[in-house]
Formats: C-alpha cells, sequence, structure tokens
C-alpha cells in the first residue's frame, strides 16, 4: 500500500513539474525556400496591422530550421511570424505553453497558404479557414470584374447574389466550426467578428404605434453578446478597439452620465483579465478626455477618481499617473453641474469691487480674455455681435467680462472701440483671485455659462454656439416646469 502510495506521490509530482513547465512557448519552424534569415514573433494587440508588437526573434540556419523557445508565462491570442522584409508574414494562435511545429511550403503563398502545423488542431483548422477566405476573395474578385461588364439589370443582379451566396459561405464555415468547437478560442474570435443581427419584423410600442428605435436598442443591447470580455487572449487579435470605438461613438448617447455607465459596466466586465482591462481603462480615459463633447470631462475625472487613483492604472509611471491626478483635480471645481467659484475683483475704474454671485440674471457668461490674444481679438466682438443679434440681454444673460492679464490700457482701449457697453467688465490688478485655477482658464479665451444659482451649465463655449446653448437650457427648463404641474 505504502509503494502504491509512493508511486501515485511520485507521478503527481511529475505531473505537477510537467504542469509547471507548460508556462511559455516552443516554436519549431521549418522554411523550403527560405535560408539563412531572420525572423519575429509578434502579437496583434487590439488593432489590425501595422499595430503589432514583437516578443521575440531568430535566425533560419543553412537548412531553412529555426527555433523559439520561452519559459516565461505569455498571453495567448493571434500571433505572427514576419519575415526580415517585416512585409511577409503569416498568422497562427498561441497558447501558453504550447509546443508547435510549423512547416512554411513556400513563402510565396503567404499569408494564407502554403503554411501546416503539427500539434495544434485549431490552427490546422485556422489555417484552413485562411486558404477558404482566401479563395473566396478570388472569386469575389472575379465575381466583381463579370459585375463591371454585365450588360443589363438582370445580369447585375445575378452576379451580385452570386457574390453574397461567397459572403454567406464565410459566415456558414465559421458557424460550423462554432457549433463543433464551442470552447475553442479561434471560436471566439470568429464570434467576436459577429455583431448582431436585427429581427426584420416591426415592433410596436403599447399604444399601438411602431418601436421606431427598437432595431437601435436590440443592436446595443446585444453588442457585445458574442464577444468574450473575460479572455484575457481577446486582447492579443485585431478586433477589439474597433469594437470599443463603434460602441463608445455610435451607440452610447454621449453625454457624461451614460458614457460613465457603460464605461464602469465594460471596465467591470473585463476586470482581472490583464492587458485587456488595462487597454479598456486606458481607451476611455483618452476618449473622455479628447472629447470635444462639452462636459465629458466628467466622465474623465470620475475614470481617474474611481480606476486611476486606487492603483488599476498600474501600468502607468509614477509620473504619468500623477499627471493624470492632477488634471482631475483640476478640472473637478469646474465640471458643468458644479457650483462655480465666485469671482471677486475690481471694476474697470479698479475703485469698486465685484461680486460676480451678486450680479442678478437668469444667466451669466463668464468671458476671460485677454486683450493682446490674436484669437480674443477676433473672438470678442464675434461673441458682442451675437448677444446683440440674438437680444441674449433680453433672455436675461449678462456677460462679464474678465481681464487675465496686466495690459490694462490695451484692455480699457479694446473695450470703447468695439462699444462694448453692455459687459461688465472686471480684472485683478492685486492678483487675489483664484479664478484661473478653478476654472482651469489656461487658454485665452476661456468662457463659461453659470445660472442664476451659479452652477455651471456650460463651457468650452464660443460665439457660434452660445445662443444655442441658451435655448436649450430654456427649453430644458420650460419642459421640467411643464412635467411638475401636471
Amino acid at each position: 500500500m505504502m509503494k502504491k502510495l509512493l508511486c501515485a506521490s511520485a507521478l503527481l509530482a511529475a505531473s505537477f513539474g510537467t504542469a509547471m513547465a507548460k508556462d511559455g512557448y516552443r516554436i519549431q519552424l521549418k522554411f523550403k525556400n527560405l535560408r539563412d534569415s531572420g525572423f519575429y514573433l509578434a502579437h496583434y494587440f487590439a488593432k489590425p496591422l501595422p499595430t503589432i508588437y514583437k516578443n521575440d526573434s531568430g535566425n533560419l540556419d543553412k537548412t531553412g530550421s529555426g527555433i523559439l523557445s520561452s519559459t516565461k508565462k505569455i498571453t495567448g491570442g493571434m500571433y505572427m511570424i514576419m519575415l526580415s522584409d517585416r512585409s511577409t508574414y503569416f498568422e497562427f494562435l498561441l497558447n501558453n505553453g504550447d509546443d508547435l511545429v510549423i512547416n512554411v511550403d513556400d513563402i510565396n503563398l503567404l499569408p494564407a497558404r502554403g503554411v501546416s502545423v503539427k500539434n495544434s488542431p485549431e490552427n490546422e483548422a485556422f489555417f484552413k479557414y485562411e486558404d477558404f477566405v482566401r479563395n473566396v476573395g478570388e472569386e469575389h474578385q472575379a465575381l466583381n470584374a463579370q459585375l463591371a461588364k454585365a450588360k443589363n439589370s438582370v445580369d447585375s443582379a445575378a452576379i451580385k447574389d452570386k457574390m453574397s451566396e461567397k459572403m454567406k459561405s464565410l459566415m456558414s464555415w465559421r458557424n460550423d466550426y462554432n457549433t463543433k468547437n464551442p470552447n475553442s478560442f479561434l471560436s471566439k474570435v470568429f464570434k467576436g467578428l459577429e455583431l448582431p443581427k436585427v429581427p426584420e419584423e416591426k415592433h410596436f410600442l403599447a399604444n399601438g404605434e411602431e418601436d421606431k428605435d427598437y432595431a437601435y436598442r436590440y443592436y446595443k443591447t446585444h453588442y457585445w453578446d458574442n464577444f468574450d470580455l473575460r479572455d484575457p487572449r481577446m486582447i492579443n487579435t485585431p478586433l477589439y478597439d474597433s469594437r470599443l470605438k463603434e460602441y463608445f461613438e455610435r451607440l452610447i448617447i454621449p453625454v457624461p452620465d451614460s458614457v460613465i455607465k457603460e464605461s464602469d459596466w465594460i471596465l467591470a466586465q473585463t476586470r482581472g483579465t490583464g492587458d485587456l482591462f488595462n487597454y479598456t481603462l486606458s481607451w476611455l480615459a483618452t476618449y473622455t478626455q479628447e472629447s470635444k463633447v462639452m462636459g465629458m470631462d466628467k466622465a474623465y475625472v470620475h475614470l481617474v477618481n474611481t480606476y486611476y487613483a486606487k492603483g488599476d492604472a498600474d501600468w502607468l509611471s509614477q509620473d504619468l499617473l500623477q499627471k493624470h491626478l492632477n488634471h482631475a483635480r483640476e478640472l473637478a471645481p469646474n465640471l458643468i453641474g458644479n457650483v462655480g467659484y465666485n469671482i471677486v475683483m475690481k471694476d474697470s475704474s479698479g475703485k469698486n469691487e465685484v461680486s460676480v454671485a451678486d450680479i442678478k440674471s437668469k444667466y451669466k457668461l463668464l468671458v476671460m480674455w485677454d486683450p493682446t490674444c490674436g484669437h480674443c481679438q477676433k473672438e470678442i466682438p464675434l461673441i458682442d455681435s451675437v448677444y446683440r443679434a440674438e437680444h441674449l440681454k433680453a433672455k436675461g444673460v449678462k456677460i462679464i467680462g474678465i481681464c487675465t492679464e496686466d495690459a490694462i490700457p490695451a484692455w480699457k482701449e479694446f473695450i470703447k472701440k468695439h462699444d462694448l457697453k453692455d459687459w461688465v467688465h472686471i480684472y485683478d490688478p492685486e492678483r487675489k483671485s483664484n479664478y484661473k485655477a478653478m476654472y482651469n482658464a489656461i487658454v485665452n479665451p476661456t468662457i463659461y455659462l453659470l445660472d442664476d444659482k451659479g452652477i455651471i451649465r456650460g463651457k468650452t463655449i464660443d460665439h457660434s454656439n452660445i445662443a444655442t446653448l441658451i435655448e436649450m437650457l430654456d427649453k430644458q427648463e420650460a419642459e421640467k416646469k411643464k412635467t411638475s404641474s401636471k
């Protein structure tokens, strides 16, 4: 009995040692018509070519053979062997612990033909699919040539039907593989290519009217159904970036609260997936930080405070992380919906103190500008023109012009020259106010719209959208009053 136990323990130890030895990869290459040449192992990272990342490199010997090996754990995915010309390559699937033997019969047939593999049924299927795709592509090109020569609409329709059938055959190939191999990584890649197919039948609301938004809601709701956000290997494919882009730029309503909600959802789905989570967070931070949508900085501040500040951006250097934290801290006081910092300064005479909070008006347009700034010299008169043309004074708008620099004579001269008599003009001769920091006024002009309670309603605006913004706010207020009176 003891002997059997010892044998069992030895077998377990051997199995454990084998399992531990599986980290990394071993790839044996054999080229028939290439020798004495360098090559690279690379992988995709969220985007298609030319965005790839190098993992390893090697050289083929005089017989065309080469070996790549590593004992370091890797994240699997779609990898490629690229030759030293950096244009000839072939793709394959690589998982942590793989031991592959790959033969290349003819480099002139790459990337989709002339490759075979041992020790990997999944790659055998992948190479067959690549060959099938190339065949379909060639047939599609031939049909395109026929279409160009079609003599009538009947001929054109027949050719287009054939082209449609060819494309359907690709879907059928993938679907057949998925059915037989539902848990394989190749199946996940194929499913990652699939987008929701909206049911064609009409749908109706409870009141009997046709639901015009059904297709949009269905597509959005099922957008991620077939994309495995829990598999870390999906980052090492060329699929993810375009999916993120379509979802957030086309399907999500571009308002901060919606973006925050969807960002939290997808980050929860990808948490624990390593680079897939990291890429998602980095992409969202960049998207919200660089967005031209007014108020989207609220989503950026949320991401920094919720994730970056709590250790989730561990790929960043300390300096870069601190820059994000500082930037979010600078933006936080002037987010739309917050009460704006009250500015207290002197009027243009330098004698009287003016508190913006004490100015009574439905809206206050804070215009922080420099009379020596070329852009300001163009923008300030345009703002005044809109103010007059759109009768904004009658709509309860008061403009507070804030001189940001010490060019006081030039400031007063500009006010006089352009007859800015309806504005309240103030400046800070003693530099007591902290308005530049509180309003992140790093460029001139910087413009904010406050309501009668001092709440920020608009920012990063200019003469082209001031009137539209005020009109929108007035409509929202009217609808709110109408709803509350019911």
